[in-house]
């Protein structure tokens, strides 16, 4: 589908309007055996978006998704590498649009939301948006798997903590995202993680994020998540420590630094009383011990600072490949 790239600040509200019929829009559609739900999924986003092009990456489904897909006019292409993430990945890389929407093929989200996440995109007031499932309680209602609620909860508290922003609903799988955020976000997830990825990404990154309240409801009967609570949610953990690491390195090894300090303090201070009285080490290993750990608070230190100059190059030369970005669309509207 070829597009035309526009850059937000200069819609007017009639191409607004276009954008939120879908105009400029590609909805991505990562699927995974969803032959139930795929065909519903297709029709109800070529009514609420006739103008959008549809794409269903299917991910070696062994069930007919791929066929039902094509039959209901949507786009079908293959990725062979399992996983959302791997797909994720290459959608983005492949499909061209102003506007993408992403949604999951199991019919849990309604189409009928996705012109209000292509609104504030269009109007130039975010450059993601998340469909929020959980404040008006639809989702506590609709899901019955047990601990989804408590993950969801856990990594939205994780991110306030380390970034300082609270999502409303931060592993939902539908969302809508500008050009400019998606041709600039490097997918590094294979799986269920790229939720967390895309999140924390936006938040680190300082794009613009604005939550859209959506009505979910539950899979229809015959229809299987394919997410495994306590694996998937381990690598959701996982993903969060390592971007932490990764995006945030001083503030990561510097944890780090206080609990090797705390711990050589706890072993140390003890024999440093003792020797005060004794003059005498009789705890040697202890004392060995409480060096030992002091010393990789200091090794953790420096670790953390070296790491984070090359975090604030690396941010540099990010924010210097996105201001090519906006020049070349800049370049490709004359």
């Amino acid at each position: 589908m070829s597009q035309t790239v526009t850059l937000c600040s200069e819609l007017t509200p009639q191409q607004v309007d276009a954008v939120c019929r879908g105009a400029g829009v590609a909805v991505l559609i990562p699927c995974y055996n969803e032959a139930l739900t795929i065909g519903k999924v297709v029709d109800d986003f070529k009514a609420a978006l006739p103008e959008a092009g549809i794409y269903v990456y299917d991910n070696n489904s062994s069930d007919d998704t791929a066929r039902i897909a094509l039959e209901h006019g949507a786009c079908v292409r293959t990725e062979p590498r399992q996983g959302k993430g791997n797909v994720v990945r290459q959608m983005f890389r492949e499909i061209d649009a102003d506007y993408y929407v992403m949604v999951d093929g199991d019919d849990t989200y309604p189409a009928e939301a996705a012109a209000e996440l292509l609104r504030p995109l269009a109007e130039d007031k975010a450059d993601m948006t998340v469909g929020d499932r959980l404040s008006n309680g639809t989702y506590g209602e609709e899901n019955d798997r047990a601990f989804h609620g408590f993950g969801n909860d856990l990594v939205r508290w994780l991110i306030k903590v380390i970034y300082g922003y609270a999502f409303d609903d931060v592993m939902t799988g539908y969302r809508a995202f500008t050009r400019m955020f998606v041709k600039t976000m490097p997918v590094l997830s294979s799986g269920f993680q790229i939720e967390t990825e895309l999140s924390i990404h936006a938040v680190d990154k300082r794009w613009r994020i604005e939550d859209v309240p959506i009505v979910y409801r539950d899979r229809p009967e015959g229809s299987e998540s394919k997410l495994s609570t306590f694996q998937d949610g381990a690598l959701v953990l996982m993903a969060i420590a390592s971007l932490f690491k990764d995006y945030r390195p001083m503030a990561f090894f510097g944890w780090l630094t206080l609990l090797f300090v705390a711990l050589g303090l706890i072993c140390g201070i003890p024999v440093i009383v003792e020797f005060s009285v004794t003059h005498l080490v009789e705890r040697f290993p202890t004392a060995l011990l409480a060096v030992a750990l002091v010393l990789c608070g200091a090794l953790s230190l420096t670790v953390g600072l070296v790491l984070d100059t090359v975090a604030k190059n690396n941010r540099k030369q990010w924010e210097i490949s996105v201001y090519e970005a906006y020049f070349d669309a800049r370049e490709a509207q004359r």
